[in-house]
């Protein structure tokens, strides 16, 4: 069987040095808030071209953290509207409605899945105060019309890059357009912890000094308070971990644009929507890190099975819409067939930086033999 993600086989590549820096940690005798932290954050502001790094728990959390800042802030409050679109994860709504926030869910762009100024421009309303584009899959959003947008009307923009470490647009990265950004370490993102890990970019001071604080116990100084905070703290092992693989995050990313492409070219299946073209090149591909390789396929479920019977595991992203969840009943009677088409339809092919050509092949060859 050809895995999704093999993640054993990734971090393998990286065993020795991650040994070893957990041995650094482990003899340290510091495990929280130390040495660690303070380099990774370091690094990975300079990575993506900010002025600070704050590592947190995890990707929801970052969101999250982000907007209770606002609302301390004085910048947001109750009841403002934040637009996103439809047919992302859920984290992303839950980051809203967990600060007391209303989601405005808009139809995304038909073949990037990412928002785009008209669904943006036409959701804005006197209580919008913040836009959260997140960048699905591994492409960035459209970021010059999303800030041009949101200058003009004096909007907040919260990137969500839980799937973008390294994208890019005119070589400025991920999550260091907004005025601040969320990224998700998770052990099966493009640059993973080996457990659960998140940050939160920007070059905003004020913010940045706000989110270490609530993050932090809501305490500037140890003992004083200063804000009803959480516990929400990129630990030294995880940090030392990421240090590790940050190095390689370049490398990994032009190995899954080189399967991309291969996908792109080989893939000759009427019946199969891919997330790129033929011509593609791969000076072409800086605004996508491929986290995730795509698909969609009117028949899924046949598709899905036919690849599982030619030993490939695929995974769905995502099969449920967050207003179709149970746990947003208040949204069900939303019209977004867009997006409803989208989770019936799409289908994630493997793609990861250790798969090898053979494997290539075979998903390439089972997917131009379905007969769809």
């Amino acid at each position: 069987m050809i895995p999704f993600l093999d993640l054993k086989n990734i971090n393998a590549q990286y065993r020795e040095e991650l040994v070893d820096a957990a041995a650094r940690v482990i003899d340290s005798g510091w495990y929280i808030m130390g040495s660690e932290l303070k380099a990774f954050e370091t690094e990975y502001s300079e990575y993506c071209g900010t002025k600070h790094c704050i590592g947190v728990a995890n990707g929801l959390d970052a969101l999250v953290l982000v907007l209770r800042a606002w609302k301390e802030l004085g910048k947001l409050n109750d009841g403002d509207e934040v637009i996103v679109q439809a047919n992302t994860y859920i984290a992303s709504i839950l980051a809203i409605t967990e600060n007391n926030l209303v989601p405005v869910l808009v139809e995304p762009d038909p073949k990037t899945y990412n928002l785009n100024a008209a669904s943006v421009l036409s959701a804005i309303t006197g209580k919008t105060k913040a836009i959260l584009p997140v960048h699905l899959y591994g492409l960035i959003s459209p970021m010059h019309e999303i800030m041009a947008i949101a200058n003009e009307h004096n909007l907040l923009v919260l990137e969500d890059c839980a799937q973008s470490h390294g994208a890019k647009i005119e070589g400025k990265v991920a999550g260091s357009w907004g005025h601040a950004a969320g990224f998700s370490f998770y052990p099966g993102k493009n640059l993973g912890a080996l457990g659960d890990a998140g940050a939160i970019t920007t070059n905003d001071d004020e913010l940045a000094q706000t989110v270490r604080a609530i993050a932090n116990y809501g305490s500037h100084k140890k003992y004083e308070n200063s804000y009803q905070g959480v516990n929400s703290r990129l630990d030294e092992l995880q940090a030392a971990f990421l240090r590790v693989k940050l190095n390689y995050l370049n490398n990994e990313t032009h190995r899954r644009r080189e399967i991309a492409i291969a996908y792109a070219n080989g893939i000759k299946n009427d019946s199969l929507m891919l997330p790129i073209s033929s011509s593609t090149t791969l000076s072409d591909l800086d605004k996508h890190v491929f986290h995730l390789f795509v698909v969609r396929s009117r028949n899924r479920a046949a598709f899905q099975e036919h690849l599982n019977e030619a030993g490939i595991q695929t995974v769905i992203h995502y099969p449920i819409p967050p207003h179709r969840q149970q746990a947003y009943n208040e949204f069900s009677h939303f019209s977004l067939p867009l997006t409803e088409d989208i989770h019936s339809e799409v289908i994630s092919l493997p793609i990861s930086s250790t798969m090898n050509d053979e494997q290539i092949n075979k998903v390439i060859s089972a997917c131009n033999s379905f007969k769809g």
